[in-house]
C-alpha cells in the first residue's frame, strides 16, 4: 500500500475536489536580488522608514524635512508657547533642585573634582534641548556610568597618584564615548544596544547599585582610605581594616539624612501630588548639611566635607584630551562600554516615559543626541551624561511639556557656577552619601527578580548572574557574562528551533499543537510538523534530525493502531528564509522519507523561501509543483484523495 501511495504518478490535485484546489500557491512570484536587498537594508537599518513620504516633496522640501529630522528642535521651536514654558519652567527649576546635589555625589562616587558634576549638568542639557527627540528627559550624570568609568580608568591610572592625568582620561573616554554614540545613530546601529536584555540591565544596575551603597559607607564613617575595588570582599575588608577612621558623628548625621530622605519618598508614594517635596530633598539635605557643618565646624570635628568650589562656567577641556598609545586603550574601553550603558539606560527611561504620554521617540535620534553632547561636553570639562531615570522621573511628574525644561535646568547651573558654587564648599560628603544611597535602593528592583522568576527562569538567570557578577567580581566581568549568556540564549534559540506536530481541532478546520491543545486529533496516515524558524546552515542538522525522529515516533505510533504512515506535511509558514544549507536538508529529508514509501507536502511557504525552493528545483523537480499547498486543510484533502485512488486501484487490481 505505502509504494503504491508515495509512488502514484498521477497528480492528486488534478482530479481532487474543488474545494481543495480553490487557492494555489504562487509559485511564479520572484524579488530581484537588488529589490530584496534593498528590502533586507531598510527593514535592518530604517525599520520606523524615517523618511518615508519624502520622495513626492520638492527638493527644498526634502532638505528641510531631513534638518528637522536630525534637529528635532526646529520641529516643536516654532509652535512654542508661552502655556508650554510656564510647566517647563517648574519642571527645570525643580531637576535644577535634584541636579546639584546629584552631579556633586557622582563626581564624588567616580573620584573627580565636585565641580566637573555640576559643569556636566550645563552644557550637555542645551545641546539635548536641540538635538534630542523625547520631550520628558533629563539630562545629567549616572551613578552606574560614574562608578564604571572609575572601575575602569583607576586601574591604569590611580587618582591619588595623577589626578590630572586621571581627570583626563574621563574627558577622553566621553569623547570616544560620544564618537560611538553618534556613528551608532547614524548608520542606524541601534540594534547593538538590542544585546543588552530587560533581564542585564536589571541585574547590572541591581547589582551596581549594591556595590555603590556599600562603597558609600566611606563617607557615612567619615573614612579617608578606601579600597578602589568594587567587589563585595573588598569593599568589606576595606570597611573593617580602616575602622579605627570611622567618625560617630558622621553616622549619626547620616543616619539623619538617611531618615529625612527617605520619609520624603515615602511621601511621594502617599500622596503624589507632593512629589516636589522628594524632588528638592536632597537639595535641603545639601543646604542643611552645609550649614550645620559651617556652623559646628564639622571638618574638624569628624565631618569631612567637599573643600573649595571655584566660581566660573565651563573651562575649555579640548587640549586636555589624551590621546597617547599608553593610555588611549583605556579611554577607549571606557567609553565604549559606559557609552552602551549610558545608550541603554537613557533610551529606555525615554520610550518608558514616552509610553504614559502615548508619543514617539526615535532611538537613532537618541543615539545622536547622546552622541553630540558626549562629545561637546568632552571639550568643555564634561564626562559622560545621559538621561537619568530619578531625574527624568522627576522632570515627567513636574510636568514638563518640552525639551525647554533642559535649558531651564542648564540656566539655573550657570548661575549656581558664577556665583553660589563656592558656598557648597561646606556640603559634607556624609550627605552626598546619602543621597547616593537613597538614590540607589530604588535601582535594586526585587519585584522585579521575582517577576522574571516566575515567568521565565533563564531570564532570571541572565539576570542574577549580571546581580553577582557585579557583586563579587567586578563590572565588567557581571555585565559581559549576563551578555555571553543572552547570546548564547539567542543563538540556541536559531541553532535549536521548535518544532511541532499539529492536530485537528474544531472539526478539521483548524491545526494546532497537539502538546498545547491535547484534544487535538492525529490524522491518519498523515503527520502534519510546523517548522517555525528560518532553516540556515546553523539549524539545518538539527531540523533533519528532528524531523526524521518525528518520523519515526509517528510510524511507531500508526503501527500500534494498525495504520501506515504515507504522507508528511511540513507547515513553513513561520520559515521566514532559507539557505542552500536549508534545501539540501530538504533534499536529504526527502530521499529518506523516500526510501519508506513516504511522500512530503509543503504548505505556506513565503515569498523569499518559494523563490529559492523553485530555483533550486526542490519543487518542479523533487516534490512535485502539486504538492505545495495554501492551507495545512488542503494539503491533508489532497492526501486523503490520493491514498482513496491508491487504495482504489490496489483493489481494482486485486
Amino acid at each position: 500500500m505505502r509504494t503504491a501511495a508515495a509512488g502514484d504518478g498521477d497528480h492528486p490535485l488534478a482530479t481532487a475536489a474543488s474545494s481543495a484546489a480553490e487557492h494555489k500557491v504562487n509559485l511564479s512570484a520572484r524579488q530581484p536580488f537588488v529589490q530584496a536587498l534593498r528590502t533586507g537594508l531598510a527593514e535592518t537599518f530604517f525599520p520606523d522608514d524615517p523618511f518615508r513620504g519624502f520622495g513626492s516633496r520638492p527638493p527644498a522640501a526634502r532638505a528641510w524635512g531631513a534638518l528637522k529630522y536630525f534637529v528635532p528642535a526646529l520641529e516643536w521651536a516654532p509652535r512654542y508657547s508661552v502655556g508650554n514654558f510656564k510647566y517647563d519652567l517648574l519642571a527645570g527649576v525643580t531637576i535644577a533642585s535634584l541636579a546639584i546635589p546629584q552631579g556633586i555625589s557622582y563626581a564624588k562616587l567616580a573620584n573627580l573634582p565636585p565641580i566637573i558634576g555640576l559643569y556636566s549638568s550645563f552644557v550637555p542639557p542645551l545641546l539635548y534641548a536641540v538635538f534630542g527627540s523625547s520631550n520628558n528627559l533629563a539630562v545629567g550624570t549616572v551613578a552606574a556610568a560614574s562608578l564604571l568609568l572609575a572601575s575602569i580608568i583607576e586601574t591604569e591610572v590611580p587618582p591619588e597618584e595623577n589626578p590630572q592625568l586621571y581627570l583626563q582620561l574621563f574627558y577622553t573616554a566621553a569623547f570616544f564615548t560620544g564618537v560611538f554614540q553618534t556613528a551608532l545613530g547614524v548608520f542606524r546601529l541601534g540594534l547593538i544596544v538590542d544585546f543588552l536584555s530587560r533581564s542585564t540591565i536589571t541585574g547590572f544596575m541591581g547589582g551596581t547599585a549594591a556595590i555603590i551603597i556599600m562603597q558609600q559607607l566611606k563617607g557615612m564613617l567619615g573614612m579617608k582610605h578606601f579600597t578602589p575595588k568594587t567587589d563585595l570582599i573588598s569593599v568589606m575588608r576595606s570597611i573593617f581594616h580602616y575602622r579605627h577612621e570611622w567618625k560617630w558623628q558622621s553616622a549619626v548625621l547620616g543616619i539623619c539624612f538617611l531618615l529625612l530622605l527617605l520619609s520624603s519618598k515615602h511621601l511621594r508614594k502617599k500622596k503624589p501630588n507632593l512629589f516636589w517635596v522628594s524632588a528638592i530633598a536632597p537639595f535641603m539635605v545639601v543646604v542643611i548639611g552645609g550649614i550645620f557643618a559651617f556652623l559646628v565646624k564639622g571638618n574638624e570635628h569628624g565631618i569631612p566635607i567637599v573643600g573649595d568650589l571655584k566660581k566660573g562656567i565651563n573651562p575649555l577641556s579640548i587640549s586636555q584630551l589624551t590621546f597617547t598609545d599608553k593610555h588611549v586603550n583605556t579611554a577607549v574601553k571606557a567609553g565604549f562600554l559606559s557609552g552602551i550603558l549610558a545608550l541603554a539606560e537613557g533610551i529606555a527611561v525615554g520610550r518608558s516615559l514616552a509610553l504614559v504620554k502615548n508619543e514617539q521617540i526615535d532611538g537613532n535620534k537618541e543615539m545622536i543626541a547622546f552622541g553630540i553632547m558626549n562629545i561637546a561636553g568632552s571639550f568643555t570639562s564634561c564626562y559622560l551624561t545621559t538621561g537619568p531615570f530619578s531625574k527624568s522621573a522627576v522632570n515627567f511628574h513636574a510636568g514638563c511639556r518640552t525639551p525647554v525644561s533642559n535649558v531651564v535646568m542648564s540656566v539655573c547651573i550657570m548661575l549656581v557656577l558664577l556665583f553660589l558654587a563656592p558656598l557648597f564648599k561646606y556640603t559634607p560628603l556624609v550627605a552626598l552619601s546619602s543621597i547616593i544611597v537613597v538614590a540607589m535602593i530604588g535601582l535594586i528592583k526585587v519585584k522585579e527578580f521575582c517577576h522574571l522568576y516566575r515567568v521565565d527562569k533563564f531570564d532570571f538567570c541572565i539576570c542574577m548572574v549580571a546581580f553577582i557578577g557585579v557583586i563579587f567580581f567586578t563590572m565588567v566581568t557581571g555585565l559581559g557574562a549576563s551578555v555571553g549568556l543572552s547570546v548564547i540564549r539567542a543563538l540556541l534559540h536559531v541553532a535549536r528551533p521548535s518544532t511541532c506536530k499539529l492536530g485537528s481541532i474544531a472539526g478539521g478546520e483548524l491545526f494546532r499543537d497537539v502538546r498545547h491543545y491535547p484534544n487535538a486529533r492525529n490524522i491518519p496516515n498523515v503527520l502534519v510538523l510546523q517548522l517555525g524558524s528560518p532553516i540556515y546552515f546553523v539549524n539545518a542538522g538539527y531540523l533533519r534530525e528532528r524531523i526524521l525522529r518525528w518520523v519515526e515516533d509517528e510510524e511507531n505510533a500508526s503501527k500500534l493502531d494498525g495504520q501506515d504512515l504515507q504522507y508528511v506535511v511540513l507547515d513553513l509558514g513561520g520559515v521566514t528564509s532559507i539557505d542552500n544549507m536549508g534545501i539540501g536538508m530538504l533534499v536529504e529529508v526527502h530521499k529518506s522519507l523516500d526510501r519508506k514509501g513516504i511522500r512530503i507536502a509543503l504548505t505556506n511557504p513565503r515569498l523569499e523561501v518559494t523563490g529559492k525552493l523553485v530555483l533550486s528545483g526542490y519543487i518542479k523537480d523533487i516534490i512535485g509543483e502539486e504538492w505545495v499547498f495554501l492551507t495545512v486543510k488542503g494539503a491533508i484533502t489532497a492526501c486523503r484523495y490520493a491514498l482513496q485512488r491508491s487504495t482504489s486501484k490496489e483493489d481494482g487490481e486485486v
